[in-house]
């Protein structure tokens, strides 16, 4: 199944990073959700008043940070995914060249 955000709406994928404390072991109750993801897919963009779409800052393979409480959990099939507005993302990492 595919799935694409209307509007200005992104599809995420979460990327977990390593957790190593000092050898303490983390149960997965008690670690955060990760902040940065993986944009797997964009929507067309927002129409403004005067009916123009505006393009999206953000594109597909992408890497962001977004806020805690960001976005709303799918499931597709045995994966998870968030769906949020662009307005939810923080910054998009760019890679060292």
């Amino acid at each position: 199944m595919n799935v694409k955000p209307l509007q200005d709406r992104i599809l995420v994928e979460r990327i977990e990073e390593e957790e190593k404390k000092g050898g303490i072991i983390i149960p997965d109750t008690a670690k955060e959700k990760p902040q940065k993801g993986k944009v797997i897919a964009v929507g067309a963009g927002k129409i403004d008043d005067s009916g123009k779409r505006i393009p999206m800052d953000v594109k597909k393979d992408d890497l962001i940070l977004f806020g805690k409480y960001s976005g709303n959990e799918i499931r597709v099939g045995d994966e998870e995914y968030l769906i949020m507005r662009e307005d939810d993302v923080l910054a998009i990492i760019e890679k060292k060249k």
